[in-house]
């Protein structure tokens, strides 16, 4: 069998170039994974069940042999797949921890002429690294301002100015409020977002400050890495201000095309904390299409919420900026000429 077993450092020079191979179940690679990876599953969700359960009852020889009778009459069609997949026949290959599974993919996919790098520890080894790496010490600087000040555009540009950004509403697929869902993919798990976290730590300098959006501990439903939270809470902040007129023409620009189905179930789901009448205002004028009014109504809300937040959660340096009325090239201007005050 043509297969060599490497390290996690090895794995990340050679995956660069060659395709990534996850041998565990749907379910499994579902939940999380490598990414980039491919899921070509040695034992289905329904099949990986009944060897687990058999090895409960009966022992591991039961259940060896078992998962043999299930997969070995589609070891041709997952060598066909491949063969189709990845006409070079060289892969990385990984499983739960780097066990029987990856062991047999490896073995079947020898049989036909692949080359075979298969990761020791498996996803594992990988979910152990990526744990710590989004725990570990980071410079920061916290881009903070109230709802409707662009903040995601300012990190967006800060990144093409070379700046190092962590877009973490990127990377959980959710702009962080009640509307922050909306027209977004399905959001990854928190073990999966926390794999994207470290990948993109990973492309930084540790040296140099990141900048970093202002959030919650949670964005929809991922949590951010408590450790990771905490320097936030406890980095230097930048505070945008900008006029309500030019913080509704941003929400109005981004949201008013929006469905409306979508943005009344948005306003519902707050229904509580703004109170009855404003609810019911609030739907009636997304309903006649009157952007304005409604976006007015929510962001009362939204700045006392803001206000708090920023008062009782964030625990060093505010530096406020009046943004009113300049231009984008000049607000990322002086966010960078400020970065300086931040880490003197």
């Amino acid at each position: 069998m043509n297969e060599k077993l490497i390290s996690l450092q090895e794995f990340f020079k050679l995956r660069n170039s060659l395709p990534i191979l996850d041998a565990r179940s749907e379910g499994e690679f579902a939940q999380s994974h490598i990414p980039g990876a491919i899921n070509l599953p040695i034992l289905t969700n329904q099949e990986r069940a009944i060897v687990g359960t058999l090895y409960k009852e009966k022992g591991n020889q039961e259940a060896i042999l078992k998962g043999f009778e299930l997969v070995g009459p589609r070891f041709h069609s997952i060598q066909k797949e491949a063969l189709g997949r990845f006409p070079v026949k060289k892969v990385l290959l990984y499983c739960w921890r780097g066990g029987m599974r990856s062991q047999i993919l490896s073995w079947v996919l020898g049989m036909v002429g692949f080359e075979v790098f298969r990761l020791k520890g498996g996803y594992k080894t990988y979910r152990s690294f990526t744990f710590e790496e989004v725990r570990k010490i980071r410079k920061m600087i916290i881009l903070g301002g109230k709802t409707g000040t662009a903040k995601t555009v300012l990190l967006q540009e800060l990144g093409k100015n070379g700046e190092q950004i962590i877009d973490l509403e990127g990377l959980a697929n959710h702009k962080g409020s009640s509307f922050g869902a909306i027209g977004q993919a399905p959001q990854p798990s928190v073990e999966q977002f926390e794999n994207l976290l470290a990948e993109k730590l990973l492309q930084t300098n540790p040296e140099i400050p990141i900048w970093v959006e202002n959030e919650s501990r949670k964005i929809g439903r991922t949590i951010l890495p408590d450790r990771f939270f905490e320097q936030m809470q406890t980095s230097c902040l930048i505070d945008i201000q900008k006029s309500t007129e030019e913080r509704i023409r941003h929400i109005a620009k981004e949201y008013g095309s929006l469905p409306k189905s979508d943005l009344i179930a948005a306003i519902k789901r707050l229904g509580k904390r703004l109170g009855g009448l404003r609810t019911q205002q609030a739907i009636t004028d997304v309903e006649e299409g009157n952007n304005q009014s409604w976006i007015a109504n929510l962001l009362m809300y939204y700045d006392k919420t803001y206000d708090y937040d920023l008062k009782n959660h964030h625990n060093n340096q505010i530096i406020e900026m009046d943004f009113e009325g300049k231009s984008l090239t000049n607000q990322v201007k002086l966010l960078i000429e400020t970065k300086k005050q931040c880490h003197d």
